[in-house]
């Protein structure tokens, strides 16, 4: 018997060594089988792992215009962390942390027995180590063959960092509620605070969400979020990591949360896409989510008075043209190839055009409007269009079926899905509705050149044409101080200087369009400039040489190409609103010339300063003197002119009005000691504004409206006179100096050394007179020497913000 009993000890002793050793085998091929395809570690390993970050963009007072991400983190370091707020997580999620080297063996077994129960993976037991792997390399699909590689990795894991490494990674990864990714976020959104400054009684209410964003969120379940905090401090004084006394404070801490701040999206969308960009050129591609921050020297008051002057102006305009809804099917489908017909092939956003397609459905409850755009689907929604559907209609009554609609393309973010091939079928393609015109705003500082608001467009959405620093436009008759200032700049010319403007004195200019050609033949400068006498100023660039001006508006930063021709003082070329606006803040500057500035600022996720590339100098382009008497010329605009509505502004301002042919350009560009503003408004595809538009009903009532805003509370100020500009009364009619005891005289300004010395004679002959002593040698404009001037730096040396 009793060697039975030994023969079966024997034979049991060796049926389990087989099996351990089979065991053993199995296990040590498993583990390399799981291991073969496991994701690598290096990147955690060698410090190049870095989640994606928001990016903040801010202007010049702080205030945040935008956050960029696609996960809303801020990723800190552990060593800026205080204990409790590390000591809290650990009591909530991994209270062994420290001691356990990756894996909890009681728990993984306990967690599997209640797997097998249940017949599924309920419960995973998983050390804060795990979930970094988890979070980090795995997918969260919950399998035994997931579990197997994160516990693998986790011993990988532990093995090549340190523990406090481990926990950094982990407070910046996890997620708590709300779009909140990483404590920092977490302190920010719910108290309001850096995590560095969170409380113990703050920190132990953030360590108990992790484990349920959504049930213990305190916005939404603000008695269980209590209970969880609870949980957690009474973990933190059992394992030792607080005394009762703190405890007791903490929980009697009363739970105050910080008001959900709004976010100003609408606000400057312009500007973001001009920092997007710019963030891509000076830190790399994927700047634009990797925890920068960007300082811009944005008002946000003026920006929000920049937009709201901007869209009243539009929707008055729309009024007067009966622009506003709804809309109704053509009687008759416009003749093909016309400028009303539908689009035909597959439209491109890089084009920036207006395009006309047809509406093929609409959803009343999202307030979608479907339309054919030649070979695109697109959709508009209705709610961004408010400036068209004041009375709210639904999208069916708004625009039935069978309706043209002008429109063009949004730029939108790509689908992650997309790009993956998981949609069967592209969504339709955000478009904007375009029945009126847009309008662009560009405000700068005279001094610094800082721009202080920035709009492109009524509708304030990311994507499309940032007209005010993208558009090309023909400014019109804003282009005269240009010519004029140049005249003044050869001293050949002074503001009394008489300008022919007789009937046809220059072809292709209509007497018709002449005011002052019926009743004079001569015009003095500032009267011609106040007037926006066309004949006038095409005589002045004809004496000056177009050469010359051409090199003289290149000086002041049009960088558009021209042509030296006799069209130029009308606006025939093109021009940027943001290089126009700032050629009348150097008129305001005394003549110095710089470049403008958006951004002053920007910081890597570490707070370190990137460098921006070097901007050039500022240089002067014309002396104090001539600016100054350009800009009282500019004055005589707003006095007498066309600019009259400006006086509204209630202060000194200078400016000029600009109409291109058929009202396709309506413009107004003018300035305070202070502030230097361009304001256009125009249809994208160049359609004429209408009947009695023009710049003082199209753009000026912006101006003024934004204007007065920008200068409330401040007091006034004069332009100041250079102490070599002259005061000289002259005889209104001659401009000469006036008659012996003449009492009908004016009072004008003069550069040193130009001032007239020729006394009007009070008899018949004094006009004849005159033609001889005033006007200027005929010589054929392409016969004078062109001028060297300062020109523009090379565009490589400077940031392309427009």
């Amino acid at each position: 018997m009793r060697g039975f009993f030994w023969r079966w000890c024997k034979r049991a002793i060796t049926s389990l060594l087989v099996l351990l050793a089979l065991g053993s085998v199995g296990f040590f091929f498993a583990v390399r089988h799981y291991e073969a395809d496991l994701p690598s570690t290096a990147e955690i390993k060698e410090g190049r792992y870095h989640p994606p970050q928001v990016t903040r963009v801010l202007a010049r007072d702080g205030t945040v215009l935008s956050e960029l991400f696609t996960e809303r983190r801020t990723v800190v370091p552990i060593e800026s962390l205080p204990s409790h707020v590390k000591l809290a997580i650990l009591a909530a999620e991994d209270a062994h942390f420290y001691e356990h080297e990756g894996l909890n063996y009681l728990g993984m077994v306990r967690a599997m027995l209640i797997n097998l129960r249940s017949g599924r993976t309920r419960q995973g037991a998983s050390t804060i180590t795990q979930q970094v792997v988890k979070n980090i390399l795995l997918d969260p699909e919950r399998t035994y063959r997931r579990k197997i590689r994160e516990a693998l990795l986790a011993r990988r894991i532990e093995q090549e960092l340190t523990k406090d490494q481990i926990l950094e990674l982990y407070l910046n990864q996890i997620y708590f509620g709300h779009g909140r990714y990483g404590i920092e976020e977490a302190s920010r959104y719910y108290f309001g605070r850096h995590a560095r400054d969170l409380s113990l009684s703050q920190a132990a209410l953030l360590a108990g969400i992790v484990a349920g964003p959504e049930a213990y969120s305190p916005r939404k379940n603000p008695s269980k979020s209590e209970q969880r905090r609870q949980y957690v401090l009474g973990q933190m004084q059992t394992k030792g990591f607080i005394n009762a006394d703190q405890q007791q404070a903490a929980l009697h801490e009363p739970i105050v949360l910080a008001t959900a701040q709004s976010e100003n999206a609408e606000l400057a969308p312009e500007v973001i896409e001009i920092v997007k960009r710019t963030l891509q050129q000076v830190a790399g591609p994927g700047a634009v989510l990797g925890g920068y921050t960007v300082t811009t020297t944005i008002d946000p008051k003026l920006q929000q008075e920049a937009r709201r002057s901007l869209r009243a102006n539009l929707e008055k305009y729309d009024e007067r043209h009966g622009l506003q809804g709804p809309l109704a099917p053509p009687k008759k489908m416009p003749k093909k190839g016309s400028r009303d017909a539908p689009f035909e092939g597959m439209p491109r956003f890089e084009d920036h055009k207006i395009l006309v397609g047809e509406v093929t459905k609409a959803n009343d409850e999202l307030g979608l409007i479907y339309v054919r755009v030649g070979d695109l689907e697109g959709v508009v929604r209705l709610e961004d269009h408010a400036r068209y559907n004041p009375k709210k209609l639904v999208a069916s009554k708004f625009a039935p079926n069978g309706t043209l609609l002008r429109v063009s393309l949004l730029a939108k973010e790509t689908d992650p899905k997309e790009i993956e091939g998981k949609n069967t079928e592209a969504p339709p393609v955000p478009l904007r509705l375009e029945s009126g015109p847009q309008s662009a705003l560009v405000a700068l500082d005279i001094r610094t050149r800082e721009v202080l608001a920035l709009v492109g467009n009524y509708e304030a959405v990311v994507g499309g044409l940032d007209r005010a620093t993208q558009a090309r436009r023909q400014p019109a008759s804003t282009f005269k101080p240009i010519v004029y200032s140049y005249a003044l700049h050869t001293r050949r010319f002074t503001p009394a200087t008489l300008v022919d403007v007789r009937p046809n004195s220059v072809r292709g200019i209509r007497a018709a369009d002449e005011a002052e050609a019926a009743s004079t033949e001569t015009i003095r400068l500032r009267e011609a400039l106040a007037k926006s006498v066309n004949v006038a100023a095409v005589h002045v660039i004809r004496e000056v040489g177009p050469a010359n001006v051409v090199s003289w508006a290149k000086a002041l930063g049009i960088t558009t190409p021209m042509g030296p021709d006799l069209s130029l003082p009308l606006g025939a070329y093109e021009a940027k609103p943001i290089e126009m606006v700032n050629v009348y803040a150097t008129f305001a500057a005394g003549g110095q010339f710089e470049l403008p500035r958006l951004i002053t600022r920007i910081q890597d996720p570490n707070g370190k300063e990137v460098p921006l590339p070097p901007t050039p100098p500022s240089r002067r382009v014309m002396e104090e003197s001539e600016a100054y008497l350009i800009t009282s010329m500019l004055t005589s605009v707003i006095d007498r002119g066309t600019g009259q509505l400006a006086r509204g502004v209630g202060r000194p301002v200078a400016g000029k009005t600009g109409t291109s042919n058929e009202a396709k350009d309506a413009w107004f560009i003018g300035y305070s000691t202070d502030i230097a503003v361009a304001v256009w408004t125009g249809y994208d595809d160049a359609r004429p504004l209408g009947r009695r538009e023009a710049g003082a009903t199209a753009a000026l009532p912006a101006w003024v409206s934004f204007m007065k805003a920008a200068h409330a509370g401040t007091p006034p100020t004069d332009f100041p006179r250079p102490a070599d500009v002259l005061v000289v009364s002259i005889d209104p009619t001659t401009g000469l100096l006036p008659a012996e005891d003449q009492t009908d005289t004016l009072t004008e300004f003069f550069l040193s050394g130009t001032e007239p010395t020729e006394r009007v004679e009070l008899d018949a002959g004094v006009h004849d007179a005159l033609a001889s002593e005033q006007e200027v040698p005929e010589v054929p404009a392409m016969e004078r020497d062109a001028e060297t001037l300062p020109a523009l730096p090379p565009p490589e040396d400077t940031i392309p913000l427009f």
